[in-house]
């Protein structure tokens, strides 16, 4: 007998089956449409150790969602127009990334949609059943570059007492440590990051598959976010000490093995089996109600229908990104400034460094130096409009490229007006190491931004409202740590801004 009211099982199924068989086919196509975002995801997860996690994010989500299957079967998938909305949210996201060119914003978008998909054709009864599945699949999108700086100084911070309590002498400098016969440096790859991140997506698998407490859950994701920060710390520790007793070698590469491998597996461990005498919900306990979930949708829509919409509508954000910004019209040819007080010289050899950005329409460097014997470094980049790999502001480029030889030791109080930072690499005769400080400035059309988040927004501004937006970067760099020359040459040239809108228009 089948109660008044309710839907025959069979037809249950039915629907089921249809809605599947059209979100597998708007998901296809929402692929095919993003491919080349796709294809950028599966590299970063597959090439970038730190996101190696995000490989195992997909089997996850389809086990969270398999979980559900006894809940979901209770539903009817019903395709639903407001849904939408949470496509053309995900494809503003991909948009702005593009025209800014944020690949995180544009992977983020990419999520999003498929998400909206789910949403637009199963309804939002189903869409509340796999809130969590669906969310969880945020973490598929790599993010957590900005966690490195900081890391590394908390790593150092641990490591330094530490080394101390074992009677190693040590001093550190920003992030490199020199410690008995050597030196260390405490690389992003050594912040931690990797470790933070991983055990963050599975401390929120935990949190919500076995805690029905919201307390119990913030406590649990508070422990899961400050053990591997510490684990991290005493694992540098051990590296440095055991490079103390033996010799640096020996010490790095069975660092890069445990830490692999064993040592996050213990500390993942360990962290579960803290946690385990507090787990309030049982392993079988439903996920869901799905008898709080049988209201019928307002504004459904035939499922056809709203699978072509749902492909519509990223569509016509993709045609709109395609339109193109204007190039703006910069000089064929364009030359450092002549400096009072400052002549040019010959490049600096033992130490040579220079800005990375392989996709500038104009690129310039070259040294001056003034009566007192100090000498500066001027780099100028000039984009007529950016791009796809020609990005003023992009991972790899600026001030150290991927895997250079130099790396940052601290960053540095302004210098007029500019972002500074010192760095450092051995030199080319093996005879020790050269310093230098490098400070930055970026110009975006008429505006002087002062961070790489508002040379994006500048970069946006100037998409929306249509106007061609040629970028600039200028670079002043010394020898050594004294930024005072540089402080100097940038009075010199009459300020970084007035010298950039000359450059740009082809004055010296």
């Amino acid at each position: 007998m089948t109660v008044a009211g309710a839907v025959p099982r069979r037809a249950v199924l039915g629907e089921w089956s249809g809605a599947c068989v059209w979100l597998g086919l708007v998901w296809a196509a929402m692929l095919w449409l993003f491919r080349r975002d796709l294809s950028d995801l599966t590299a970063i997860w597959w090439a970038n150790t730190t996101y190696g996690h995000c490989l195992f994010i997909g089997p996850v989500v389809a086990w969270l969602v398999w979980q559900r299957r006894g809940e979901l079967a209770r539903l009817t998938p019903v395709a639903w127009a407001p849904g939408l909305a949470w496509i053309a949210a995900g494809a503003a996201f991909w948009w702005a990334g593009e025209v800014a060119a944020v690949a995180l914003a544009r992977q983020l978008g990419l999520v999003v949609m498929l998400q909206g998909a789910a949403v637009v054709l199963l309804g939002p009864n189903v869409a509340r059943g796999l809130a969590f599945p669906m969310g969880y699949a945020l973490f598929l999108v790599p993010f957590g570059d900005d966690l490195e700086p900081p890391l590394q100084a908390v790593t150092v911070a641990i490591v330094m007492p530490l080394l101390k309590l074992f009677g190693v002498p040590a001093s550190a400098d920003g992030v490199v440590i020199h410690a008995g016969r050597y030196w260390f440096e405490v690389a992003e790859a050594c912040s931690g990051s990797k470790f933070v991140l991983a055990m963050l997506a599975f401390g929120v698998l935990v949190a919500q598959q076995c805690f029905r407490s919201w307390r119990r859950r913030a406590v649990f994701l508070g422990v899961a976010m400050v053990v591997p920060v510490v684990a991290n710390g005493v694992r540098a520790f051990g590296t440095i000490y055991a490079a103390h007793l033996t010799s640096v070698e020996a010490a790095t590469g069975f660092d890069h093995i445990v830490f692999g491998w064993v040592f996050f597996a213990a500390v993942m461990a360990g962290v579960l089996a803290a946690g385990w005498r507090w787990f309030d919900r049982a392993p079988d306990a439903p996920a869901f109600d799905p008898a709080g979930l049988q209201a019928i949708p307002r504004w459904p829509l035939d499922r056809p229908v709203a699978s072509v919409l749902a492909v519509l509508v990223p569509s016509l954000f993709v045609a709109w990104a395609a339109a193109g910004a204007s190039a703006a019209a910069i000089p064929a040819r364009i030359a450092l400034p002549e400096v009072p007080g400052w002549r040019r010289v010959a490049l600096f050899t033992q130490g040579p460094w220079q800005p990375w950005h392989p996709g500038a329409d104009h690129r310039l460097f070259g040294r001056y130096r003034d009566a007192s014997g100090a000498a500066v470094d001027m780099g100028v980049v000039l984009y007529a409009a950016q791009g796809e790999g020609r990005e003023l502001v992009a991972f790899g480029t600026g001030v150290l490229r991927e895997d250079d030889r130099w790396v940052r030791v601290a960053d540095l109080p302004r210098v007029a007006g500019g972002k500074a930072m010192l760095i450092r690499a051995p030199r080319p005769d093996g005879s020790g190491a050269v310093e230098r400080v490098v400070a930055w400035w970026y110009r975006v059309g008429d505006a002087t931004p002062a961070d790489p988040v508002a040379v994006k927004v500048e970069t946006l501004k100037a998409r929306l409202l249509g106007r061609p937006a040629p970028a600039m970067a200028v670079y002043l760099s010394s020898e050594g740590r004294d930024a005072r020359g540089i402080a100097r040459f940038a009075v010199a040239i009459g300020g970084v801004e007035a010298a950039s809108t000359r450059i740009g228009a082809g004055a010296r």
